[in-house]
């Protein structure tokens, strides 16, 4: 069963999307970076990484120093606590560049979307991308559950609880049940995070992040 927190999520988002389906578009903000600008420039990082040639930027001493004052991030990551899907390797990009939350399954609880909206409201950060991954070992441990009826133990019940939805939703889909999951969950994530009015002034996308090809690609 979805948890109460879930629950409350899906029915402010359907009813958000349902008054105001332009949601997602960007509001103005003083950010130096535009949410377009952002976007690109997380692309471009990334496919300096997935080809093996990453810059490796604003990783000096001096970069340090600047910071010391002040941040300036261009984009907040709301993404999983994969070892193999570090932010800021993953688009290439160093000290400063981006504000990165991550839990098990890019789940949402409300220090997650507190950090969102302090990135947001706060440091004027005009772009969030929801970055999920294939093989996550949060959405292997909800199917797990689902096809064998195990208990779930401790804290992790939350995983399972948060992500069941996506996974009932697909079940019936031909091909990856792991990978509709995955993709399902991302999307509802980014639905939930676009349609809360905290973040309006900020666009709002979803990601898919490839282990074997290095490659993130948007998702519709």
């Amino acid at each position: 069963m979805a948890s109460n927190r879930r629950a409350f999520l899906t029915v402010t988002a359907v009813g958000a999307l349902a008054a105001a389906p332009a949601a997602a578009a960007p509001a103005t903000t003083d950010h130096p970076h535009g949410p377009r600008t952002a976007l690109a420039e997380l692309l471009a990082g990334n496919r300096r990484y997935a080809t093996g040639r990453p810059r490796h930027p604003h990783d000096t001493v001096r970069r340090r120093h600047l910071l010391a004052a002040a941040q300036h991030p261009f984009a907040v990551i709301v993404g999983c606590i994969d070892s193999r899907v570090p932010p800021e390797l993953v688009f290439d990009q160093g000290l400063g560049d981006l504000l990165c939350i991550r839990t098990a399954g890019q789940v949402l609880d409300e220090a997650v979307l507190a950090s969102v909206q302090y990135g947001v409201e706060e440091l004027h950060i005009p772009l969030v991308l929801v970055l999920g991954h294939e093989r996550c070992g949060a959405v292997a441990a909800t199917l797990e559950h689902l096809r064998t009826g195990a208990p779930v133990p401790g804290h992790l019940s939350l995983l399972v609880d948060e992500i069941t939805p996506s996974a009932r939703r697909t079940r019936a889909l031909p091909g990856d049940w792991a990978e509709h999951t995955m993709t399902a969950h991302t999307t509802w994530v980014r639905n939930a995070i676009r349609s809360d009015p905290a973040f309006r002034k900020a666009h709002v996308a979803a990601a898919r992040f490839d282990l074997d090809t290095g490659l993130v690609s948007l998702l519709p």
